[in-house]
C-alpha cells in the first residue's frame, strides 16, 4: 500500500521550525597526554548533572583519539546558561587535564544575543541559524 504524502511538506516545515529554534553548544577538548581515561571517567558526572536540567534536549560525548566533543542542545539561551552554572565545578576540574580548543554556539540571532555577554570570557564562535520562512 502506498503511503499518502499529502500534507507531509507542511508537517515537515512545522517540525523543522520547532527544531531550528533551539540553542546548541559545541565544545571541543584536547586531552593532555596520558589523561584520556581520567577525562572519560568524568563523563558520568557530567551526564548525571545534566539529567537534572529539564530544558536540556540532548547531551553526549564523542571521542576521536585524544579529542573529545560534547554534543549539547537546549531549548533556549537561558537553559544553556543554567547548564553552564550547573556543571561549572565539573568543567573546572576537567580543564585541569584538557584544553578547550574550540567552542561554538549555534542558535537564532535573538538567542545568541542573550549569550554574548555572559559567555564572552569563553571566546566562542557564534553561528546564527538562517531559515527561510
Amino acid at each position: 500500500m502506498k503511503r499518502s504524502t499529502r500534507g507531509e511538506g507542511d508537517r515537515y516545515r512545522r517540525r523543522m521550525n520547532t527544531l531550528s529554534n533551539f540553542v546548541s553548544l559545541h565544545p571541543y577538548f584536547k586531552v593532555h597526554p596520558g589523561k584520556l581515561e581520567a577525562f572519560k571517567a568524568g563523563f558520568a558526572a557530567f551526564l548525571e548533572k545534566t539529567k537534572t536540567e529539564p530544558e536540556n534536549l540532548f547531551y553526549a560525548f564523542t571521542v576521536n583519539g585524544d579529542e573529545v566533543f560534547c554534543r549539547e542542545g537546549y531549548v533556549d539561551a537561558e537553559a544553556l546558561l543554567a547548564h553552564l552554572e550547573n556543571v561549572g565545578a565539573l568543567l573546572a576540574e576537567a580543564l585541569k587535564i584538557a584544553d578547550l580548543t574550540r567552542l561554538e554556539v549555534h542558535g537564532s540571532a535573538e538567542e545568541l544575543a542573550k549569550l554574548k555577554g555572559p559567555m564572552a570570557h569563553l571566546k566562542p564562535q557564534w553561528f546564527e541559524v538562517v531559515t527561510e520562512r
